[in-house]
């Protein structure tokens, strides 16, 4: 039986803006070649460069506040999974953004939160290695999908408008589950819909609270140490840990097929 991740997993790994996590790329044991890549989607493809400054403005020129904001997300999404009660991540980002306004004496509307963040998060332009790195992956025979926390619609439209929509055979979100990664459910629906087994599917994933919940359901992982990630270290270590995707083409190269 999956044994659920506790809050407490989240107090180390939902922080932002700390340093990066050392970039050792090789596995601490032999791994076979996966069939299946799964990847986060915002952070780990994306840049949130440009909703840290649209939050910013929404809190009065706090970009320094961004960090607060999305670990109030990502907390309320925890609590909401637990609690068996479902919103989407933008409703809740929606709320998270009012609560930190509030916290801080700003005032900010309903529909200035929701403009803040949702119109920004539908054009996050892919970092720089990421087409690239993708293409790569295509090339050498994986298959690549997406598990997101976000809604089927917006990564449909996050892709269409940072040029990946061609290069993901699915699309998975918490949508189909109404329960939020590290949960075991999202990562256990989109196994049963590829059709293949938990060590054959490597997690990617610039969260360690997503490399977390994936490594806890059997899944290979890898940490992509994007600027400011880190990893939580109460947890298993993932099997790979990458500056970027360029470098995880390279890891994987070098894993021996199944």
């Amino acid at each position: 039986m999956t044994r659920f991740l506790p809050i407490a997993l989240l107090a180390g790994c939902l922080v932002l803006g700390m340093g990066s996590s050392a970039h050792a790329a090789e596995p601490e044991q032999t791994l076979s070649r996966p069939k299946v890549i799964i990847f986060d989607v915002n952070e780990t493809l994306l840049d949130l460069a440009p909703l840290k400054k649209s939050v910013g403005q929404a809190l009065g020129g706090r970009e320094d506040l961004l960090p607060l904001w999305f670990s109030t997300m990502l907390h309320y999404s925890l609590v909401e999974t637990v609690s068996h009660e479902y919103h989407s991540f933008g409703e809740i980002g929606t709320a998270a953004l009012m609560m930190v306004a509030e916290t801080r004496g700003i005032e900010l509307s309903y529909q200035e939160a929701k403009k803040a963040i949702v119109t920004p998060l539908r054009s996050l332009p892919p970092h720089p290695d990421v087409v690239n790195g993708l293409r790569a992956l295509k090339a050498d025979g994986y298959r690549i999908v997406s598990l997101t926390n976000s809604s089927s619609l917006g990564v449909e439209t996050q892709f269409r408008n940072a040029g990946l929509i061609d290069l993901f055979e699915k699309r998975y979100s918490v949508d189909s589950v109404k329960k939020f990664k590290p949960h075991p459910a999202p990562y256990q629906a989109a196994l049963e819909d590829l059709g293949v087994q938990a060590d054959e599917v490597l997690m990617v994933a610039a969260h360690a609270w997503d490399v977390a919940g994936a490594k806890n359901v059997g899944l290979q992982t890898a940490f992509i140490a994007r600027p400011g990630k880190v990893l939580y270290p109460n947890v298993a270590k993932p099997d790979y840990v990458v500056s970027d995707l360029t470098q995880l083409v390279k890891v994987l190269r070098s894993t021996p097929a199944r």
